[in-house]
């Protein structure tokens, strides 16, 4: 989660979404839609991630050494940019798809979004783009869409998860961040949908929410085969803002034990 601010200065606005000066950063600017923290980015150091989130993709995306990635739900376009910035052998591609043609305008004039080497942004729904890719040509599938405080349904119902693991690369991975509270309906709903879809399933959040003691962001981790756990466990364990815990396969499954997944 982000950390408190205080004093914004709001930079921009159009209908819901907010863009807003960072107090305590003065080159750091948050997105926001509605109540939401949508993005955010250091127009100086496109290599700092605030939401911690992103930080645990970032940390998925290092430990597969993945070259093709796909984010679902752009917003800022944060973590590619971060991600495109730490790439010193100019070796990734990127496809950034959000589905809100506003949000990638206040991104490109508020939130220092330019094109660069690698990275594109597509304005599309993210579930009808992911239908016309290639088997098995992602490495990375990074899902980070919302609707209010939710995952927008039709992006993690049982159609939707067998269609994004068929575009997962062998050695690759899905992760879809959920927002959720006690006793987490949707966590369990979306992981069901992924141990049906993939052989191996993980989570990295906060201690308390895995437990589902507290609200707060859950990652789920999907793959065909082995997840690199035992690095996930340590950087997340690591990260002095935000430590993270992991959740293994074997807890996620009895955590989704008899809960049907979502249905188109």
């Amino acid at each position: 989660m982000a950390r408190r601010r205080s004093g914004p200065e709001i930079l921009a606005a159009s209908g819901d979404l907010l863009v807003q000066r960072d107090a305590d950063r003065p080159s750091g600017r948050l997105l926001r839609q509605g109540d939401m923290d949508a993005s955010y980015v250091d127009l100086a150091d496109p290599r700092h991630l605030e939401f911690d989130y992103l930080r645990r993709m970032r940390d998925l995306v290092e430990a597969l050494r993945a070259r093709r990635i796909v984010h679902v739900g752009g917003a800022g376009a944060a973590l590619a940019r971060a991600l495109a910035a730490s790439d010193r052998t100019a070796t990734r591609r990127q496809h950034v798809v959000e589905v809100d043609p506003d949000v990638v305008a206040l991104a490109r004039e508020h939130l220092g979004l330019r094109k660069a080497p690698g990275l594109k942004v597509k304005v599309a729904d993210g579930r009808a783009w992911l239908a016309g890719r290639a088997d098995g040509s992602v490495d990375a599938l990074l899902v980070d869409a919302f609707v209010g405080a939710r995952v927008p349904r039709h992006l993690a119902t049982r159609e939707a998860l067998r269609d994004a693991a068929r575009v997962v690369a062998p050695g690759g991975a899905l992760a879809i961040n959920v927002v959720d509270a006690p006793p987490m309906d949707d966590v369990r709903a979306i992981g069901a949908g992924l141990v049906e879809a993939f052989a191996t399933v993980a989570a990295v959040g906060g201690g308390p929410v895995l437990r589902a003691r507290r609200q707060g962001n859950v990652v789920l981790i999907a793959a065909h085969g082995p997840l690199p756990l035992e690095r996930l466990r340590v950087r997340g364990a690591a990260d002095g803002a935000s430590p993270a815990t992991l959740a293994t396969p074997r807890e996620v499954e009895l955590l989704c034990r008899g809960t049907p997944p979502w249905q188109d």
